[in-house]
Order: structure tokens, then sequence, then C-alpha cells
């Protein structure tokens, strides 16, 4: 049987339409560039932009392309996914450089220095269309003697320039907002990069002269952070490596310290797996659906570890921005969801400090019935019984009455937002007013006939004077004086 055969030539229009909106932000598409310029080898990355000209220019000193292997890197596809990679490799598709320039400009061009020559290649989207054929330029040198950021190639042996122009998809003031949510995309994308946890490949980014500094989300230099110990397992062949940390209590750290590791986007977005890719932060905050996002949990942070050889196995897109793990890994990650959660939610509940007495009588109690939880006042409080000895009957009637209706009307929501936003804001406590209530409360169980020993061991196991047995005792000791 003959087999007819007909070329059929995407239109090329349409196509780079398509490639444009494969889904890349601007955060996104930066960092896959600086990626190609930590696998070529480069200690210092040197970011400059403008939102007002609508351009970026990314150089680094990594190796350096000849002629023909910076036209081979222009081709769209120009590595196989399927090709082993070196482990310090942060490629993926050979797509990024070409795909994430795309998404965000419409004219592309690389600059390469290697053995003191130098070449330039640009792709023009809008001459493509105009042709409706892949035509790649290549480009004069003598056109960026003037520029300030080409002097990058002329004081090092070798290195690479990426430039964008015509960023065409967000006015200037939009631009120049990107740029500030880019710093700390990269102080955190790439923090055990600027860190130096990999010495080989320690780098230096600056942003238009401003160094990067690194954002580590785990708070680990923080003594208050519990570290867990870290756990490996074997999926076909290739080793995960977990770390979960629970980050300290709000009342173990400063109002700025907390604020700086909830960063913009709160505790309650960032609690979760944070997945990195030979070293590259890929995706934080998430729970990849085993876990829901819980107040309770806000402080939990779980680091997972992965070689670039295991991209198929979590469904690495890209853009290196999303991921979803094989039914097995999710199995290991939902054992250790439940062990770190738990530990968790101590943490946040005991607000740092460990309780080793639960017969602590507390003003507050959870009462659980149908499926149902309500927050009642405990009537076995001393300050409680105190008034229920010391007020009338008809008193004590309306006393119930009130604080009926201020477990009714517990501003939970509020108190759930505020304590989110700005936990260090709420003081709920008044020193002057503790050490009145001891007193008060002391001399009025006297009234009682109470012993000092039965005062003292009362009011010790409750809440609200457990933390101050000192000056109880001292308070009881001045009464037998008197």
């Amino acid at each position: 049987m003959t087999m007819n055969q007909v070329e059929v030539e995407p239109n090329i229009s349409n196509f780079i339409t398509s490639l444009r909106d494969i889904g890349y932000s601007f955060d996104t598409a930066i960092a896959d560039i600086v990626d190609n310029s930590i696998s070529a080898g480069a200690k210092i990355i040197d970011i400059y932009a403008s939102g007002k000209e609508k351009y970026v220019v990314i150089s680094d000193n990594g190796r350096g392309m000849t002629k023909d292997e910076l036209k081979e890197s222009m081709r769209l596809g120009s590595c196989s996914p399927f090709t082993e990679r070196p482990g310090y490799d942060l490629g993926r598709f050979g797509l990024g450089l070409k795909t994430a320039s795309f998404s965000q400009c419409k004219k592309l061009t690389v600059i390469s220095k290697c053995n003191n020559d130098i070449n330039a290649y640009c792709w023009d989207l809008d001459y493509l269309v105009e042709q409706n054929r892949w035509l790649l330029k290549e480009i004069a040198i003598d056109t960026f003697k003037d520029k300030d950021w080409f002097r990058f190639l002329e004081v090092n042996s070798e290195g690479t320039i990426i430039f964008w122009e015509n960023i065409d998809r967000y006015d200037e003031f939009e631009l120049n907002e990107k740029f500030d949510n880019l710093r700390n995309h990269l102080s955190i994308t790439f923090h055990r990069f600027l860190e130096g946890e990999f010495p080989s490949r320690t780098i230096k980014i600056t942003f238009n002269n401003r160094v990067i500094l690194p954002f580590n989300p785990f708070n680990d230099k923080n003594q208050a952070t519990q570290r867990k110990p870290t756990e490996r397992f074997e999926i076909n062949g290739e080793d995960i490596t977990v770390t979960p940390y629970i980050l300290p209590h709000p009342n173990k750290v400063s109002k700025e310290e907390y604020e700086k590791y909830a960063t913009n986007e709160g505790y309650q977005k960032t609690q979760g797996f944070y997945l990195y890719r030979a070293g590259r932060l890929l995706i934080y905050g998430t729970w990849f659906k085993l876990h829901k996002q819980s107040e309770a949990h806000k402080l939990v942070r779980i680091k997972i570890d992965i070689s670039n050889k295991m991209d198929f196995l979590w469904e690495i897109d890209v853009k290196k921005s999303t991921a979803t793990p094989i039914p097995q890994i999710k199995h290991e990650l939902k054992r250790i969801i439940g062990q770190i959660t738990n530990q968790g939610f101590q943490v946040y509940r005991q607000r740092g400090h460990k309780i080793t007495d639960t017969s602590l009588e507390r003003y507050w109690y959870i009462n659980k019935q149908n499926g149902k939880t309500k927050y009642c006042i405990n009537k076995d409080h001393p300050m409680y019984k105190i008034l229920y000895h010391s007020l009338p009957e008809e008193d004590m009637n309306i006393l119930n009455s009130y604080l009926a209706d201020i477990e009714k009307y517990i501003p939970i929501d509020s108190i759930i937002a505020q304590a989110m936003e700005k936990p260090h804001d709420i003081n709920q406590f008044d020193e002057c007013n503790v050490i009145t209530k001891i007193n008060n409360c002391i001399l009025e169980m006297k009234k009682m006939n109470l012993s000092n020993d039965d005062i003292f061991s009362f009011l010790s196991k409750c809440e609200g004077f457990s933390e101050n047995i000192n000056f109880i005792k001292q308070v009881l000791e001045d009464l037998d004086d008197k």
C-alpha cells in the first residue's frame, strides 16, 4: 500500500501565541533563566531592568558558548527531557530559555563569550510572524558597545547575557511592581546557593546593583526552631530526603522576626511542603492535596530534596513551578504529615511552652457534642468559685447569664484573623492587674477559712495563677507576718 505524506507546517503566528501563553509568571520566567546561569557554573549573576524602557538584562560569568553552541541553544527543544543530565543541571526540557523569555517579551537576544569570541543571536517574534518562517537573526556585537551592561562581558573571560526587549504584557507601574516581587522570589528560590550550602555552586545575584540576600524559610538559625529527624526513602531506585521543621511560636521571637518569616503571603499559605530539585526550590506552601491548610499547623514546614533524575516521578512541568508526586511517594508523605502536624499543633497551642501538668484548671474548656464544638467558661476555676461563695444567689443568676452570653458571642473570626496577621499586636495581659487579682483572690480565700497550703495548692493548679507561684508564696508569707 502506498502511503502519501504531506508536510504540514504550523502557523507560526498561532504557534507563537500559544507558546507565549504557556503559563510563566514574571518571577518564574526570570528564575528559569537564572537556572541556566547556575548550570553553566556562574558565580556572579547581575540583573538590570527598566520599567520605563521595558527591558531586562541577565548577565552571568558562567561557561560561555561558541557560535555553534549558541545557535543550537536558540533552537526550541534543544535538549531532550530524556537526556541524562549532570546532577547540578537545573534544566528540564531544553525549552526554558525560549519559552520563559517569549512569555514576557517579543524580542530575545542572547550574547555569549567563549575563547575571547563574542557572538549574538536574536529571536524577534514580530519578525517571525511577518516572515512566517523560523528565521534566527545574527546580531553584530557593535550594536551593544554603547550599553553599560555589555561591559560585563568585556571584563569577564567568559559569560552570557540574556537581553529581553519589548516587554509587552505590563505597563511601567506593573513592571516596577514585578521587579519588587522578583527580589523576594529570587531570595527564597535560590537561597541555598546564595547561602553557600553547595560550595562549588555558591552564587551572588544582584538586581539593579542591589545584592539579593538569601531567605531561608525554615529559620533554622533560631534556637526555638525545631528541626525534626531527617527521613530518607527510596522510590524507583532514587532517594528522597525529607526534613520537617516547626517554626517558633510568636512568643518565642520578636515581632519583626515573626513577620519576616510569615512573608507577604502569611503563615497560612506558606505551611506545608517545600520541594527542592538539585537544591533549587521549585514549589512551596502546598500539601499536595494530602492535607488541608490549617491555622493549627501554620508553623509546620517540610523540606523535600530530590535529584534532577526524578522529574517524571513528580510530574514536574516545563515551568518548574508545579509538581504532583506519584502514589508511592504520596503514601510516604502522608505518613510524615501525620507525625509532624500533631507536633506542630502542640507548639501552636501551647505557645511554645511545655505543659506537663494536665490537671491545670483553665478559664476555658472545649465541649464537643454531636459533632459540634463549643468553647465554655470553666466554672471550676477558683475565680468563679470565689464569686459563687461571695455573691447572693440573685447576683449569681445575673453573672451566669452574662457568662453564657460571653460564650455565645466570642469573636472567633476576629481573633483568628488577628492571630494570623499580627499576633504580636495582641496583648491581653496586664501585669498590674495580675498582681491585684492575686492579692484580692487570696484575701477572699482567707475569708473562706482556707489554710495557706490549701490556697497555694489550689492556685498553683489554675491558669492565670500558676505562672506566678513565687508571688503567691510571697503574698501568703506577708499576710502571715501581719
